[in-house]
């Protein structure tokens, strides 16, 4: 079984769909901070620099490679304005809301059990 950015074997789709299903999403979410974005454009559209600010100590160019990604995934939505300075937002797309309940289960799962398993 192949699990990555190239693709999957063409028999893991057809013969363990449900092991696919996970293992696309996984591949979806992958990346440290992408939980956090989709989190933080749940409510509202979001300029680049707010993004920026929330995640804190994140680099520019880490910040950009997981926008990116989301967008290429088409998880969330890209917007310019020919403005001077450009003005850059973001926000989620169909599809990206409808990860929102995934994100949330595991909201709930790490408040049920977060703090019990903390040495």
């Amino acid at each position: 079984m192949r699990v990555c950015n190239e693709g999957f074997d063409q028999d893991f789709i057809d013969g363990k769909s449900d092991m696919y299903a996970i293992a696309f999403t996984q591949n979806v979410l992958s990346g440290r901070w992408k939980y956090f974005i989709l989190w933080y454009l749940k409510d509202e559209t979001r300029r680049y620099t707010d993004i920026k600010k929330f995640l804190g100590d994140l680099s520019q160019g880490s910040l950009t490679k997981q926008l990116k990604e989301l967008e290429n995934d088409g998880v969330i939505q890209r917007d310019v304005y020919p403005e001077v300075p450009p003005r850059v937002e973001y926000s989620l797309t169909d599809k990206g809301i409808k990860l929102l309940p995934i994100l949330e289960k595991m909201a709930d799962y790490g408040r049920e059990y977060g703090e019990t398993t903390q040495a």
